[in-house]
């Protein structure tokens, strides 16, 4: 039976694997046979021959289908098809290194049987996190000055808002002397000064 899966373009390996699965899977919905459901259904069968051998039918179509269903969907959930088809790219690999002959089958590499796989695993990782160690170093750095600079910044902005509240301070007290010096000044004596001044200044103008 044709299923996504199936009909997804891959390596040679991966389509004997797929087509080996629905072989299986197509002996196995078939493998009980009408005459297992006769046994099974003696009376109904002998009764409506026609009709039982085509529910028969459908029920080996339809369990063939459900596993192959089944199937797909857990070779996709564990991307079997890309796992298969690099692994048909590695042996493919090896067999043209050995056909040539030569340093590439004395060469070590990740596929040697000599390497352990502590050292194989240390030799891919090990890169990848120092890389990613210098990349965090790199940002850290980028931050930490950043950071200098915002606080060079707030210290200018608290500098300048204490000199302004010290300006505004000054400010109030030079008021608050005046107000003090203002209220100490005899105001009855001003306002007769004031009058008299202005009777004699309004008695010398000619007329």
């Amino acid at each position: 039976m044709a299923t996504n899966a199936s009909t997804q373009s891959g390596s040679k390996r991966w389509t004997h694997f797929h087509s080996a699965l629905q072989l299986a899977i197509q002996r196995v919905s078939h493998k009980w046979t009408y005459e297992d459901f006769t046994e099974c259904f003696p009376q109904y069968c002998e009764k409506q021959p026609e009709i039982s051998s085509s529910l028969h039918t459908t029920l080996a179509r339809h369990m063939e289908a459900q596993i192959s269903a089944a199937a797909d969907e857990l070779l996709g959930e564990y991307n079997a098809k890309e796992k298969i088809d690099i692994l048909h790219a590695v042996v493919t690999e090896a067999r043209t290194r050995r056909q040539r002959g030569g340093e590439e089958l004395t060469r070590k590499d990740l596929w040697r049987e000599d390497l352990q796989p502590r050292q194989a695993v240390r030799s891919r990782t090990i890169p990848v996190l120092e890389h990613e160690v210098e990349r965090l170093k790199k940002t850290l750095k980028e931050l930490e000055e950043r950071n200098l600079r915002l606080q060079s910044q707030i210290e200018a902005n608290v500098r300048a808002r204490k000199k302004a509240d010290d300006q505004v301070a000054q400010l109030l007290d030079v008021v608050d002397q005046i107000y003090a010096e203002w209220n100490k000044l005899p105001m009855d004596d001003i306002q007769e000064w004031t009058l008299k001044t202005a009777e004699i200044t309004s008695a010398a103008r000619p007329r």
